[in-house]
């Protein structure tokens, strides 16, 4: 397979979406819910259909698993993930934090991630076992060594009925830190990581196409990254703990709940 196509066309689609995003931000007509805080526009769907058609012109046998549309089913061991808008909530209130997310994983194994921010065009690339870049110049995680250094960001999910945990790792998190961030796309919270802004990130309850291209670009920048109970993190869990390493035994203690 030729990782290096695979990731030029991942590049390609998500600044396809990008133009979508971008003729749309500030002039929504209407938002829609598929929960109660969970929001959808037409630019989350647009953005998705030209990601899907770039992608399906030079792969157009691969499974897609997409946040709108849901599961594309294709060759099994060719899997593209994608979130054509994470920070909807953001884009609706016309904040330009939000971010286009595309993964390709072989084999069940991701390994190109290209998240990009429309807004401040910053594009965030990675291949497994060949680093990670920004607008293609190397990055790499912090080297803060106490969480008394460091800065930390989170996110709340939509559907949590008890939110007693959240806000206690919240409060544990801020207390011990220089501060908290609630930036709202955890694909920007992961790639911040990556090239060392923040020092650590949790989250729980987020889905496969908000962590699989952003996981990845952090770890290939040098992040350790698990669940809350420092058992391996896959995209398909639902806690994930992202540090630059250094910090991540007393993150773990910060987030564990006794």
């Amino acid at each position: 397979m030729d990782l290096e196509l695979v990731k030029r066309v991942g590049v390609a689609a998500a600044y396809k979406g990008q133009k979508v995003l971008l003729s749309h931000h500030g002039r929504i007509s209407k938002v829609y819910k598929k929960g109660a805080i969970d929001l959808i526009t037409e630019a989350d769907t647009g953005s998705e259909k030209v990601i899907i058609e770039t992608i399906q012109k030079s792969f157009p046998d691969h499974t897609i698993l997409a946040e709108e549309s849901g599961l594309n089913k294709g060759e099994a061991d060719h899997k593209w993930i994608i979130d054509p808008l994470d920070g909807t909530t953001n884009f609706a209130h016309q904040l330009g934090l939000f971010s286009i997310s595309i993964a390709f994983a072989l084999n069940g194994d991701t390994v190109i991630g290209v998240v990009l921010s429309p807004v401040t065009g910053e594009l965030f690339t990675a291949g497994k076992g060949k680093g990670a870049e920004l607008n293609g110049r190397p990055i790499k995680v912090s080297n803060s060594q106490t969480v008394s250094e460091s800065l930390l960001v989170t996110g709340f999910p939509y559907n949590l009925v008890d939110f007693n945990p959240l806000l206690t790792r919240f409060s544990n998190c801020l207390k011990a830190s220089q501060g908290v961030r609630r930036l709202g796309s955890a694909a920007i919270d992961l790639c911040l990581v990556a090239c060392g802004r923040f020092d650590g990130f949790w989250e729980q309850n987020l889905k496969p196409w908000d962590t699989a291209a952003g996981e990845l670009i952090a770890r290939e920048a040098g992040a350790v990254i698990t669940d809350f109970s420092n058992k391996p993190f896959n995209i398909y869990k639902k806690e994930i703990l992202a540090t630059n390493g250094k910090i991540h035994q007393e993150m773990l203690a910060l987030l564990e709940l006794t």
